[in-house]
């Protein structure tokens, strides 16, 4: 009799983990995967899937702008933050649920509860519960960050929060210049935000 609950044990249900537990399940290992948020990661909550809902609602700024030029009327156009957050919950819902379903579809245990590992073969979860697996995999991704010694730090926010904000501000400073900072200053610029991007280099 093994003295295992699990072959495979997957910290975090992102893309990366819902896809080993998937393939490990389907090929018959008895599987559990941990998450403490949500099911679907950085992409699907947090990232390219929702920044891309806001791009595509940045740049009917600059259509309807060239519209006009082509005999179309645009008076009444507006825009409404609130709807645009409302929208990308959804899609994000949707999404999460279809992950899930996946997961348990393979045969593969959803257990949603933050993970971690004691030992080799030991993971505790917040419960308390501690189960032992064969193989654990971590698959927990990363978080962006803001540097402590950053005066003023605690006035910031990161591309997470980004997609929840209340309001949308009538001006915003990005620092960086990396792939998702040019990103979220094209959004904000094409909402009509003055925006302002800030880059270590020239």
């Amino acid at each position: 009799m093994s003295t295992f609950d699990y072959d495979l044990f997957v910290i975090g249900a992102g893309s990366g983990g819902v896809r080993a537990g998937r393939i490990a399940a389907k090929h018959g290992a008895k599987v559990a995967v941990a998450e403490e948020y949500r099911v679907g990661g950085t992409c699907v909550i947090r990232g390219c899937v929702p920044k891309k809902l806001f791009v595509y609602a940045s740049k009917f700024a600059e259509e309807f702008e060239d519209a006009v030029g082509f005999g179309w009327t645009t008076e009444k156009v507006s825009f409404d933050w609130d709807t645009l957050l409302e929208n990308k919950d959804k899609e994000i819902d949707r999404l999460n649920k279809a992950y899930i379903r996946n997961l348990e579809a393979a045969g593969a245990e959803l257990i949603l509860e933050r993970a971690t590992i004691v030992d080799q073969n030991t993971v505790q979860l917040a419960s308390g519960r501690k189960v032992r697996a064969r193989y654990i995999l971590v698959a927990t991704g990363a978080s962006p960050f803001i540097p402590q010694h950053l005066p003023g730090r605690e006035l910031a926010i990161t591309s997470n929060e980004a997609f929840h904000l209340e309001r949308l501000p009538r001006r915003i400073v990005i620092v960086g210049g990396g792939y998702i900072a040019v990103e979220f200053a094209g959004i904000f610029n094409g909402l009509g935000v003055e925006t302002v991007l800030l880059y270590r280099g020239e």
